[in-house]
């Protein structure tokens, strides 16, 4: 595929290092020669220095033969411009980073009318991912599959955890689960388990389930699900006023403190039923004469990686039960890895895994469709959903009797709306939804799990 990529920012080289290891053609647009120079030679890909909401420029480059377009500069405006220059220069798909709450509101019909295929709100998507932390609190992170029918839930184990020393298998038959355990992190090792694999303190897992499956399995494994209700909110940024306005929907007291006064006045406007308060959220005193470390969960999504730390380690250290933090440079991810409990995030990744999941799904040409994919454990391992279509290789088949490729794991089937945990007799029908997790594999169709 060839694919066009204007801004080359945070958000866009995470973008161009996901995608220039699937052997796509790749063309970089930014205006900025230094952070343009450092892409090419870092990624071995085509630069060209212009400003890529230029008709001319994007006639210039080729565009009329792009296959996907993708603006994600920091203005929301040149994104759409470009990406509407793109389509009427004959791209063939289209997708703008569109931050902008008034926009996002009105989105449907500015897509119809600029012709693009689709848009990308990273803070938004941010927003909703915390949000469905804050719902499950058990969880470190939760990503749902087939519009939220499954979840993909990260789970931290305690050394005195009552699942310490239990297999795989044991853990089915005692507990009676309807869930899968798909991928664990032990150290620095990532490991696709067998039934035969014992659960150790201090290790990760990844779980595949219903949504009242993750529910069970917290509920009989005595893992953290105290119900969160009052939360605190470091930071007035965008990605801050998307979250409060979802958690107040779903009645959580929620308290935000931001230093710019700006800022704290925007997030008050657009969320009134939440409590904005100007001042450090990095100065302790404050924090304890807010009650902040009386608060269910603190929220760190302040513009500063540093600062988002510091506050985490300081609430960790007073006990506070869930700490989410945006943290975007992956070094500092690393310091995070002491608060065992702690949900790192960062809106890049999610925005990568979103465009990956679509290039994905446009650049299949056999059939089985690319639904939702999925990057974990630092990018190392794969959940992609796909579409059984008729002519598939793994239809009409036990699991047990398919040649499946080492280090690929069928974690899920979806069917009617409801979550197959499979075992080796399970038949994958016609239209199931398959989640299929891989590690360090890129698969862009399901009958690419087979030997």
């Amino acid at each position: 595929m060839k694919i066009i990529i204007v801004g080359i920012g945070k958000i866009g080289n995470v973008i161009v290092n996901h995608v220039c290891r699937e052997n796509h053609e790749i063309i970089i647009v930014d205006n900025n020669p230094s952070v343009l120079e450092q892409a090419i030679n870092e990624y071995d890909i085509t630069g060209v220095c212009a400003n890529g909401v230029s008709y001319e420029t994007l006639k210039s480059i080729g565009t009329e033969k792009a296959d996907l377009f993708i603006s994600v500069t920091h203005s929301d405006e040149a994104n759409m411009l470009a990406c509407l220059f793109a389509k009427k220069l004959g791209a063939k798909h289209t997708i703008a980073r569109v931050r902008n709450n008034d926009y996002s509101k009105q989105i449907d019909v500015m897509t119809e009318m600029i012709g693009l295929t689709r848009t990308i709100n990273p803070e938004l998507e941010l927003a909703k991912e915390i949000a469905r932390i804050i719902k499950f609190p058990g969880a470190i992170k939760v990503e749902s599959f087939a519009h939220g029918t499954a979840d993909l839930s990260e789970f931290y184990i305690p050394e005195d955890s009552v699942l310490v020393g239990s297999s795989l298998m044991q853990l089915n038959s005692k507990y009676d689960l309807p869930i899968l355990v798909c991928a664990v992190e032990r150290g620095n090792e990532v490991i696709i388990p067998n039934g035969n694999f014992v659960l150790e303190g201090k290790d990760k897992i990844h779980v595949i389930s219903s949504v009242e499956g993750s529910k069970a399995f917290v509920s009989k494994t005595a893992l953290s699900n105290k119900k969160m209700k009052n939360i605190t909110i470091i930071g007035a940024g965008i990605a801050s006023s998307y979250l409060a306005d979802l958690l107040v929907k779903d009645k959580c007291n929620v308290k935000v403190i931001e230093i710019d006064k700006q800022k704290a006045e925007k997030l008050a406007e657009d969320v009134p039923q939440a409590t904005v308060i100007v001042g450090d959220g990095a100065n302790q005193t404050l924090l304890r004469e807010e009650g902040v470390l009386d608060s269910d969960a603190v929220i760190c999504l302040t513009g500063i990686d540093e600062e988002n730390i510091i506050i985490s380690l300081f609430a960790n250290k007073k006990n506070v039960s869930k700490i989410i933090a945006k943290v975007n440079k992956p070094t500092f991810a690393e310091i995070m890895k002491s608060i065992e409990m702690a949900s790192v995030l960062n809106s890049q990744d999610i925005t990568a895994n979103l465009i990956l999941s679509y290039i994905r799904s446009i650049s299949n040409t056999n059939g089985s469709n690319i639904k939702h994919l999925y990057k974990f454990v630092n990018n190392k391992i794969e959940a992609t959903e796909f579409e059984a279509c008729e002519n598939s290789k793994v239809i009409g088949i036990a699991l047990k009797d398919l040649k499946i490729k080492k280090d690929i794991l069928v974690g899920g089937i979806i069917r009617n709306h409801k979550v197959i945990i499979p075992s080796g007799q399970t038949i994958i029908e016609k239209g199931d939804s398959v989640i299929v997790v891989s590690l360090d594999k890129i698969l862009n169709d399901l009958d690419e799990i087979l030997i």
